[in-house]
């Protein structure tokens, strides 16, 4: 990392490491840790927040945005492949797939999202941008999912 602009490995090897502590199911306190500290930060989950509570809302604090997801789901078998970076913007868009659970209706679909990972200087999160299965995860929570599986 040169100064002041880290490179496109380095963006690769922190995003990398990101998600693997995602797929690794490690502590929050290490998850939290891949964020910056010297900038403001940003968490956001596109679709309509009436759908979901993790929806549709900016969370400026990781740690709140990753409660609430942990209130509603549980995940397992994360995979996340197609990195693509941008070392120029500090940009990194990344695919991942998981089998979701919602937790109160039990109800699991298998699901591929993005992810859009802004850095700061020292290749630290400061925006995380989700695109997921919002319709998914609604009918899961209303316990609807499994009727249009039948």
């Amino acid at each position: 990392m040169t100064a002041n602009t880290p490179t496109r490995g380095d963006l690769l090897k922190s995003a990398e490491s990101f998600c693997n502590s995602f797929a690794n199911k490690k502590p929050i306190e290490e998850i939290l840790s891949h964020f910056s500290t010297t900038h403001a930060t940003c968490c956001f989950e596109h679709g309509l927040p009436a759908l979901a509570p993790f929806l549709g809302r900016t969370f400026t604090n990781p740690a709140d945005y990753l409660e609430v997801i942990s209130k509603c789901l549980t995940y397992e078998n994360a995979k996340y492949f197609a990195y693509m970076v941008d070392a120029e913007t500090r940009k990194v868009n990344v695919q991942g797939s998981a089998r979701f659970t919602w937790i109160e209706s039990k109800e699991c679909w298998d699901e591929i999202f993005t992810y859009v990972l802004d850095f700061d200087h020292e290749a630290k999160i400061t925006d995380w941008k989700v695109w997921a299965d919002s319709g998914a995860a609604y009918l899961a929570k209303e316990g609807k999912l499994k009727d249009l599986r039948q």
